[in-house]
């Protein structure tokens, strides 16, 4: 794929797209799913819990984290994550603004 075009957009647009699009992949809705059962965690839980590698869930983690979705803290050899809540606010009062309107019956399909 190649770039994608982002200017002509407004920030927020742009910033839901990119947190979005974190979403987007199976293994980072289960860890986020995870984390919203869970306070905090440390890094081993979470891999635990996937079906996936301890360094394939890092990666994960690592997007999630540079959108905002999540927040962490690394001491030695232990990471613990948490949800941002202030993205996830952001979320909600996105979508919001998508289904303010009442959906009625579409005449043109």
């Amino acid at each position: 794929m190649g770039i994608t075009k982002t200017i002509g957009f407004d920030m927020e647009t742009n910033e839901m797209a990119e947190v979005l699009k974190a979403l987007g992949h199976p293994a980072r809705l289960a860890i986020v799913k995870y984390l919203t059962q869970t306070p905090s965690c440390i890094c081993g839980d979470i891999v635990a819990v996937l079906p996936l590698a301890q360094s394939t869930v890092s990666k994960h983690l690592s997007e999630l984290k540079k959108v905002g979705l999540i927040q962490g803290n690394i001491s030695g050899n232990n990471s613990c994550y948490c949800l941002n809540p202030e993205t996830f606010n952001r979320i909600k009062l996105f979508l919001n603004t998508l289904t303010a309107f009442s959906i009625t019956e579409n005449k043109c399909c």
